[in-house]
């Protein structure tokens, strides 16, 4: 058995790991790099393989950074299955085909710019043809239910508490006679966070790729993040400001929308519109609705609590679909709450939120989820007084604030909880990813005593051969 780092090593974006075992190549993942437009055009575009070599592939979520580059997988010539849940798949449907049309318009936007220049047009990385093509190759699977995907391979797919149908991925390996079980958490989530399930523990792991993004650092607690975003609303409804929020449709936009309504019900909040302008993020949430298997006691309860209750639906709350709705939002004067896609402020109807609101300092940007570096969502963590939007400079004067007790992923604590439980006994071998570098690092150093072998923080490239129990 070999594996071999091709993306989300000392970052987070573009997960994708290839496996190596009796012959077959197993691609676990296949996310965008998200960067410098120019570094992520090109590296997103051109495979580090050949995508005809590779015989399966199994998609731990369905986020972007870990999805979206299926389409370019197919186009460049993969035939294989792609094994997810059946809920992840659900979500694929939606959110390849709204990257594709993103990529479309974008590229349109910026050609009609460039044409002013007299510079020629640019392509989208995709076209919608193309990801609709590549959901031809899913193959839904339910959690805890063992497939064999080659005559020595079985794949079974736990639960992870991250998103709707996101998976720990488990192959168990029978290669001349000598049986491994790697484990990749892909995103791992959280205990007691909303609507979803707790991760769902593994036994008895041989290998595991773990993922760090919090590596290094420790969550609020989670009972205090409705207090916070209360203040946030309040705070902001008392200048006569607005709320914007750049949210991952899937996942981020859901658990907002679900905490607002129980603020809602609680009374603690101000009487105030809330908008969800995200057309994905109204199909996402369709996708949320037909699969409460997914669901955790909590979401059920309050589902039963009476009055037919939605918990992705309510009175003040409106989905934005058309083009035309969301750009009245711009004309809005009363103080409102707009979330909006992407959740790093990279594409879509969000770009033109923050372009018509961030030189308002009565308004909020309000951050929930954690930013890549080189995105316009660090950059306004980072507090940089200058911005750029469309090419052109803006001057932040909206108040930012960041919330992190709505991350879906696991704090360090909880990540080394997690790989506790899976490494006793035999654990030869852990490899950190999906992290920055420091998180990565921290971790590992974290996990040393869990390890009867190495934990290594890999580079991009980087490929290892993995033992037999045995050795």
């Amino acid at each position: 058995m070999k594996l071999q780092f091709f993306g989300a090593v000392r970052t987070v974006t573009g997960t994708m790991h290839l496996l190596e075992a009796n012959g077959l190549r197993i691609l676990l993942d296949c996310g965008l790099y998200q960067g410098p437009r120019q570094e992520s055009f090109d590296r997103n575009r051109t495979l580090p393989f050949e995508a005809s070599t590779i015989d399966a592939m199994v998609l731990s979520h369905a986020h972007i950074d870990h999805s979206g580059n299926i389409p370019v997988l197919v186009r460049s010539g993969f035939g294989g299955d792609i094994y997810t849940t059946a809920a992840s798949r659900d979500l694929c449907a939606a959110m390849l085909r709204d990257s594709a049309h993103i990529q479309e318009e974008d590229a349109a936007y910026v050609s009609k710019k460039r044409a002013k220049q007299d510079l020629p047009p640019v392509e989208p990385l995709y076209t919608t043809e193309d990801a609709e093509r590549s959901l031809n190759f899913f193959v839904g699977l339910g959690y805890n239910r063992p497939l064999k995907i080659a005559p020595s391979i079985t794949l079974t797919l736990y639960d992870a508490g991250h998103i709707l149908g996101s998976a720990v991925v488990v192959l168990d390996v029978d290669e001349a006679g000598q049986k491994r079980r790697l484990v990749f958490t892909g995103d791992l989530g959280r205990k007691g966070m909303p609507i979803l399930r707790d991760p769902q523990p593994v036994e008895k792991a041989n290998y595991l790729i773990v993922e760090s993004t919090y590596g290094d650092r420790l969550h609020d607690p989670i009972e205090t993040t409705d207090q916070t975003l209360r203040n946030v609303v309040v705070e902001t409804f008392q200048r006569g400001g607005k709320v914007i929020v750049p949210a991952f449709a899937v996942g981020r936009t859901q658990e907002l929308v679900y905490a607002l309504h129980r603020l809602m019900v609680a009374r603690k909040l101000p009487s105030l519109p809330i908008f969800v302008d995200s057309p994905l993020a109204l199909n996402v949430t369709e996708v949320f609705r037909l699969h409460p298997e997914c669901f955790d006691g909590e979401t059920r309860a309050f589902i039963a609590g009476g009055d037919g209750r939605d918990p992705f639906g309510f009175s003040r709350l409106t989905y934005v679909r058309s083009a035309e709705a969301s750009k009245e939002l711009n004309f809005m004067r009363e103080p409102a709450i707009i979330i909006s896609a992407s959740g790093m402020a990279e594409a879509g109807r969000i770009l033109h939120h923050l372009k018509n609101n961030v030189e308002d300092a009565r308004n909020t940007v309000l951050i929930v989820g954690w930013q890549a570096p080189d995105t316009l969502g660090r950059r306004l963590v980072e507090h940089q007084p200058v911005v750029k939007i469309f090419g052109e400079e803006y001057h932040v004067k909206a108040q930012v604030v960041t919330i992190n007790g709505f991350s879906a992923h696991a704090d360090r604590a909880e990540l080394i909880d997690y790989a506790r439980k899976l490494a006793n006994p035999g654990l030869k071998a852990a490899y950190v990813v999906h992290g920055e570098e420091p998180a990565s690092l921290a971790l590992a150093e974290g996990l040393a005593d869990l390890v009867e072998g190495q934990v290594v923080v890999p580079r991009l490239g980087d490929a290892y051969t993995l033992l037999s129990q045995e050795d």
